[in-house]
């Protein structure tokens, strides 16, 4: 029973890596893609504000690369 959850939640992070992907090239694309929002952006920030925490966000870096690990 925990395997066939745990292949639920394989596919659906499949489907939103993926959505996020198309949401990513859209956005380079054109910038005012409807339903999208700035998805770029929003990464650009993320990885910003990683980078300012030091070994801490570093650590978090690293924690959602494994999560996200095929």
């Amino acid at each position: 029973m925990l395997s066939k959850v745990r292949d639920q939640i394989q596919q659906i992070t499949d489907v939103g890596l993926a959505l996020l992907a198309l949401g990513i090239v859209a956005s380079l694309i054109g910038p005012n893609v409807p339903f999208l929002g700035a998805i770029a952006d929003n990464i650009v920030s993320l990885i910003n504000s990683l980078g300012n925490e030091g070994v801490v966000g570093l650590v978090a870096a690293g924690v959602i690369i494994w999560l996200f690990r095929n």
